[in-house]
């Protein structure tokens, strides 16, 4: 199978495109046939070595976190999912997903939302969990209250204002001029663009603050904070003496996989209550071009990478 790998931390160069031989599943892992996978932020940070989960000593290892694809192959306590299903995925940091075939092991994968293809699949599972867990799992948004959503364009964040909107939530979101309208489309009560206005002169009190553009908006989103609200951040580990001070929660997260609320997410996309988007996709030999768009060109949505196609579209 063709898999990218990278054999040391550096830039898009690292990429190498290998023959490896295809896994066969363990006593409860699955095979799956790759059709897309998904290109996240996390990618590059690993490639580079400035993501402090992924050490040196873990090298060679084939990149990607989240993928679409078929069950190939079942070990013999897999579970209910079987040879033929498509399902959809987040995986540990030992393994890859820029591959035509990755071992899945349990809790990791979940029937992927009928509603979509592969490559809208793939484009999901990290983003969408990163959003689920932001908002759900740390955050505790609940129907009725107010959140703001810092970054609500990307690749996390159209994800979280439309998941935070079927929740019930009044949505807030902070975005760049030429993301307004998308923002506007995915259903956010109040879209503020951040080069036209200061975010804390009209969003009044807000229960949850989920942060996804760090730096200097951290600092400033105290302010709009009710006691007893959230800070949630994916980023930078919030000031836990600002919290104090300002009565709040405050915390940062790493994703885990979850196939259950992958389950969840699949039955809101398939009840038309969101749905992904993808900017462009890649061919698997490309990967160090999609990660490079990622890193360093304006983004609405996701990138993705496919084992089916020849060239970008």
């Amino acid at each position: 199978m063709k898999a990218i790998r990278i054999h040391r931390f550096g830039g898009p160069e690292t990429l190498a495109c290998e023959t490896l031989p295809v896994p066969a599943p363990g006593q409860d892992e699955i095979v799956v046939k790759v059709m897309a996978a998904g290109v996240n932020p996390v990618d590059f940070k690993i490639r580079e070595g400035q993501f402090p989960l992924v050490k040196e000593s873990q090298l060679p290892l084939v990149v990607g976190r989240d993928a679409s694809g078929v069950v190939e192959a079942c070990g013999p306590g897999a579970g209910a999912l079987k040879r033929g299903d498509e399902v959809y995925a987040l995986v540990g940091f030992d393994r890859g997903t820029y591959a035509e075939y990755i071992i899945v092991k349990p809790g990791e994968a979940a029937i992927k939302p009928r509603t979509l293809d592969h490559v809208e699949a793939a484009s999901v599972p990290l983003a969408g969990l990163t959003a689920w867990q932001g908002l759900f799992t740390h955050g505790r948004l609940q129907a009725g209250q107010r959140v703001l959503i810092h970054g609500g364009a990307g690749g996390v964040g159209h994800l979280a204002v439309q998941f935070a909107r079927a929740t019930g939530a009044h949505v807030i979101t902070t975005v760049s001029t030429e993301d307004v309208e998308f923002a506007r489309s995915l259903g956010a009560d109040q879209v503020i663009d951040y080069r036209q206005e200061q975010f804390e002169e009209t969003v009044g009190k807000v229960d949850l603050v989920f942060d996804l553009a760090d730096g200097h908006v951290q600092d400033r989103a105290w302010t709009v904070l009710k006691p007893g609200s959230t800070f949630v951040s994916t980023l930078t580990e919030p000031s836990q003496e600002r919290a104090r001070q300002s009565g709040v929660r405050a915390l940062r997260y790493t994703t885990q996989p979850n196939g259950g609320q992958l389950s969840e997410i699949a039955r809101l996309i398939d009840a038309g209550q969101v749905r992904p988007h993808v900017e462009q996709v890649y061919p698997l030999t490309q990967a160090a071009a999609a990660e490079d768009h990622l890193e360093n060109r304006h983004l609405q949505g996701k990138l993705v990478v496919t084992t089916q196609m020849q060239a970008p579209i």
